[in-house]
C-alpha cells in the first residue's frame, strides 16, 4: 500500500526549515507489528554533564511499530536537541527510550548508546522497552 495524502497530514517538520525540538512526530503504520524499524545514527554528539566537553556517539533505535512509525526528520531534530546538553551516557539511553514511547508508542523499543572513546573508556548502554511488560 503506496504511502497516501492522509499519512502526511500531521507531519509539520518534513520539507519545512523549522527548529530543533524534543519532540517526535509520526505517521501512520500500514502493518502494525508487522515490521521492525532500525535507525542508525552514526553522527550523536552531546556534552559532558560536568566538564562540558563533547561526547559523539552512535545511537541504535530498534522498534516494533503499532500504530505509528517514527517520522526521520522530527528524530534527527530531536537528537540535534542534545548538541548543547550535558548528559551522562547511561541517561541518554532511557531519556530517548521514554521520549520514544511516549510519542510514538511502539509495541517494543530498544534504544543503545555507543559512546566514543573518552579517557581511554568507551561506553554503550543500553534500554529495552516492551508493552506490557
Amino acid at each position: 500500500m503506496p504511502t497516501s495524502k492522509t499519512d502526511l497530514t500531521t507531519l509539520t517538520k518534513l520539507g519545512k526549515k523549522v527548529k530543533a525540538e524534543r519532540t517526535l512526530e509520526v505517521f501512520p503504520n500500514h502493518a502494525p507489528g508487522k515490521i521492525t524499524v532500525t535507525l542508525n545514527c552514526k553522527e550523536f554528539t552531546c556534552l559532558c554533564p560536568l566538564t562540558q566537553q563533547p561526547d559523539y556517539a552512535q545511537i541504535d533505535i530498534i522498534y516494533v511499530p503499532d500504530k505509528f512509525v517514527v517520522e526521520s526528520k522530527s528524530l534527527k531534530l530531536y537528537l540535534e536537541t542534545y548538541r548543547s546538553e550535558g548528559v551522562f551516557h547511561e541517561h541518554l539511553a532511557v531519556d530517548i527510550a521514554q521520549d520514544f514511547i511516549k510519542y510514538v508508542k511502539p509495541l517494543s523499543v530498544n534504544v543503545i548508546v555507543h559512546f566514543n572513546v573518552r579517557g581511554g573508556i568507551a561506553i554503550s548502554a543500553d534500554y529495552q522497552w516492551e508493552k506490557g511488560k
